[in-house]
C-alpha cells in the first residue's frame, strides 16, 4: 500500500488498520515470559530507539503486574503464539503497542522492525498489524578478511548491527590466513590477523544480536599463502607453475596435495586451535576451486581414480575431522557438481555451499541436485562487488533473486550472501550495502522486490539518508558500466580498463571513445546528487569521501581507456595527467583503508593500483 511504511526487509503482511499511535513519556516497556532475560537486549534497543528518535524514557519490566495505563508496550513470548519460530506479530493501536513470539529471536526481529517504523517518520505511529516470518532459517554474510582487508572491531561491530537491524542470523569471515594462529606466527605475521580473543568478543556480540558467528577456514584450495612458506611448501600439489580452467599460468602452490598425510595434520592443528573460539556447531571448511588438483603430485591417483573421487575422498577426511570436534561442515560445492555423480555419496549431515555470482548462474539445476540426492545445501549469491569499484546493481539484483527463487523451490536449508575481496578489495565497504540489503530482503521472503521503498529504506538504514538519494546514487553508480556496452563476468569494464595493459585495452570487444565520454557525463551527473542527501550515520563524512574517491576511479579508468584507445602516448600531457590523477589515488586509497580496516593487506592493494600508476611513464 502507497501510504505504508518503507520496511527492510518488507514485511509479509502489513495492514494499515486506521487511527494512530500517540507515544507518550514514562511509560514501560513490559517483557512478558518465563525467561525476560532473554528478552532484555531486545527490550534495551526499543528503549534506545524511542530515547533517540523521540526523547522518550521507557522503563523495562519483567512483570505483568503493573497499571494498564503505563504500559507503552508488551513483548511476549508465547510458545505457538505465531506460527513460525522466527515469525512475530506487531500491532500498533491507538491503545498501545504488543509484540508476540514463540522465541526470544523473534521478539528481537520484531523489535528491529518497530525501530524502523520509529525511524521512518516523526509524529505518531500508523495503527497497523504485521505478520512476518522468513523463507530461509539460515540467513548469512560472508565477509573476505583475506584478500586483503581485515576490518578493525569498530567496522566490524558497525556492520555486524546494521545487518541485524536487517534480520540477518549468519556470520562468516572468509579465512585463509587471517586468524593469528599461536602455531603458524610467520604465515599471519604481515596479515594484521585477528587474533582469538577479538573472535571470542566478536561471538559474544553477535549472540547478542541472535547473529551465529560461524567459524571460516579455507582447508584444501587457496592455501598460497601458505605454501609459499618454505615449512608449508612440501605440501602442496606442485611447486612449479599450473594452468587454470582459462589458461593462466600460475607460478607456485595452491592446493594442498591430498595424498600427503601431513595436509591433514596441517588441518588438525588449524581446527584445534580455531573451533574453540567460537559458539557455533557449524564450520565452513571451503574446498572449492582446486584447480592444480592433479596438475602435480596426485596426478596419478586422479588419472586411476578421476579427479572427482581424489577431491572426494579428501574432503570426506576433512568431514571426519570437523564431525569429530562436534561440528556440522559446511563446503564449498563448485567442484563437486562438475561430478554429479559422486553427489550421493556426500555425508548427509554436510551442508554444501552452492554459489554463483553471475544473475543467470544454474541455481536451479544445482539446487536439483543437491535435493535428489538428500544433500542439505545453501543458496551463496554474492553482492559483485569485487572487481567492480562501484558494485554491478543489475546483475546483482538478478543473482540474488535468482539464488533465492530457486533455493526456495528446491528446498534450501539457508542463503549465504558472499562479499569477496578479489584483486586488492579496492571497492570500500559501503559499496557491498545494496547486495547485504536486498539479500537480506530476498533471504527473508524471496518475492522481495528492489522498488522505490527499497531503495528508500537501504538509504535510511545503511546510509542514514531518509531522503533516500544515496541509496539511489549507489544503485545508479553500479549500474553506468553497463552503457558502454562491454559486459563481462565476475568483473565491471571499468574495474578492467584499470587492471589492463594499456595495448590490450583497444581488444576490449565493443569498446568506444563516445561511450567512454558519455560514461564520464553520466558519473559526473550522478554524483552531482550528493548534496541532495540529509546523511546523518555516524559515518556518513567518511562515505562521502569513499564515494567521492570510487567515482574518481570511474572517471579516471574512463579517461585511461580514451588513452589507450589514442595509442597510448607516452610521454604526452595526457599521459603525465594520468600518472598524477593516479598518484594521488593510490595516497586516497591508503588513507580510506585506515579508516575502516587493519594496516595489513594494505601495501599488497596499493601495490596493484601503483601498477596503473607506472604504466603512464
Amino acid at each position: 500500500m502507497s501510504n505504508a511504511p518503507h520496511l527492510l526487509p518488507a514485511p509479509r503482511v502489513l495492514r494499515l488498520t486506521g487511527g494512530t499511535c500517540h507515544l507518550d513519556d514514562r511509560r514501560l516497556i513490559v517483557l512478558d515470559g518465563d525467561a525476560p532475560q532473554a528478552l532484555l537486549f531486545s527490550a534495551r534497543r526499543l528503549q534506545a530507539a524511542l530515547n533517540r528518535r523521540r526523547g522518550l524514557s521507557w522503563e523495562i519490566v519483567a512483570s505483568t503486574a503493573v497499571p494498564h495505563d503505563d504500559v507503552g508496550i508488551t513483548l511476549s513470548v508465547v510458545p505457538g503464539g505465531v506460527g513460525h519460530p522466527q515469525g512475530y506479530r506487531i500491532t500498533v493501536s491507538p491503545g498501545g503497542l504488543s509484540v508476540v513470539s514463540a522465541t526470544p529471536a523473534g521478539i528481537f526481529y520484531a523489535v528491529c522492525t518497530l525501530c524502523q517504523l520509529l525511524e521512518s517518520a516523526d509524529g505518531p505511529l500508523p495503527a497497523l498489524q504485521i505478520d512476518d516470518w522468513p523463507d530461509f532459517a539460515a540467513r548469512g554474510v560472508m565477509l573476505d578478511v583475506s584478500r586483503d582487508r581485515v576490518p578493525t572491531m569498530d567496522t566490524l561491530h558497525a556492520l555486524i548491527d546494521l545487518l541485524a537491524s536487517w534480520k540477518i542470523n549468519q556470520l562468516q569471515l572468509y579465512t585463509e590466513h587471517a586468524f593469528a594462529y599461536r602455531n603458524h606466527p610467520e604465515v599471519w605475521a604481515e596479515a594484521s590477523p585477528l587474533t582469538g580473543e577479538e573472535i571470542l568478543a566478536l561471538d559474544a556480540y553477535c549472540r547478542e544480536r541472535f547473529i551465529e558467528l560461524v567459524p571460516n577456514q579455507n582447508s584444501f584450495a587457496h592455501m598460497e599463502r601458505w605454501l609459499k612458506l618454505p615449512r608449508y611448501r612440501s605440501l602442496g600439489e606442485l611447486v612449479g607453475s599450473w594452468t587454470t580452467p582459462w589458461g593462466e599460468v600460475q607460478q607456485g602452490g595452491f592446493s594442498l596435495c591430498p595424498g600427503d598425510p601431513g595436509s591433514l595434520e596441517l588441518l588438525r592443528g588449524l581446527y584445534d586451535e580455531l573451533l574453540p573460539h567460537f559458539s557455533s556447531r557449524m564450520f565452513n571448511a571451503g574446498a572449492d576451486e582446486t584447480f592444480d588438483l592433479g596438475q602435480g603430485r596426485s596426478a596419478g591417483d586422479c588419472e586411476r581414480l578421476g579427479r572427482g573421487r581424489v577431491y572426494l575422498d579428501f574432503l570426506l577426511k576433512i568431514h571426519r575431522e570437523v564431525e569429530a570436534r562436534g561440528r556440522t561442515m559446511q563446503f564449498w560445492g563448485d567442484i563437486i557438481v562438475q561430478h554429479p555423480e559422486l553427489i550421493s555419496d556426500l555425508p548427509r549431515n554436510a551442508i554444501a555451499l552452492a554459489w554463483g555470482y553471475e544473475a543467470d548462474h544454474p541455481f536451479d539445476a544445482h539446487g536439483a541436485a543437491f535435493a535428489a540426492a538428500g544433500i542439505p545445501f545453501y543458496v551463496c549469491p554474492g553482492t559483485s562487488s569485487w572487481n567492480s569499484l562501484a558494485g554491478r546493481t543489475n546483475n546483482v539484483l538478478g543473482n540474488l533473486h535468482n539464488a533465492a527463487e530457486n533455493g526456495l523451490k528446491h528446498g534450501a536449508v539457508g542463503l549465504l550472501i558472499t562479499d569477496w575481496g578479489d584483486s586488492g578489495h579496492w571497492q570500500p565497504l559501503p559499496v557491498s550495502y545494496p547486495g547485504f540489503g536486498y539479500g537480506a530482503a530476498v533471504a527473508w521472503s524471496s518475492a522481495a522486490k528492489p522498488d522505490d521503498g527499497f531503495i528508500s529504506a537501504l538509504s535510511r538504514d545503511a546510509f542514514g539518508d531518509p531522503t533516500g538519494t544515496l541509496g539511489r546514487i549507489a544503485f545508479d553508480l553500479g549500474n553506468i558500466h553497463e552503457a558502454c556496452g562491454v559486459l563481462s563476468s565476475n568483473s565491471s569494464l571499468f574495474f578492467r580498463l584499470l587492471r589492463a595493459a594499456p595495448r590490450e585495452i583497444p581488444e576490449l570487444e565493443g569498446l568506444t571513445g563516445p561511450a567512454l565520454v558519455g560514461a564520464l557525463e553520466v558519473i559526473d551527473g550522478v554524483m552531482a546528487r550528493w548534496p541532495q542527501a540529509s546523511a546523518g550515520g555516524h559515518d556518513a563524512a567518511l562515505v562521502g569521501l569513499e564515494y567521492a574517491w570510487v567515482a574518481d576511479m570511474l572517471r579516471h579508468a574512463c579517461r585511461r581507456g580514451l588513452w589507450a584507445l589514442d595509442g597510448a602516448p607516452a610521454p604526452s600531457a595526457a599521459s603525465r595527467a594520468l600518472s598524477d590523477d593516479a598518484g594521488r589515488l593510490v595516497a586516497e586509497l591508503r588513507e580510506l583503508w585506515l579508516a575502516r580496516s587493519r594496516p595489513g593487506g594494505l601495501n599488497d592493494s596499493v601495490a596493484r593500483l601503483e601498477q596503473v600508476r607506472q604504466s603512464y611513464e
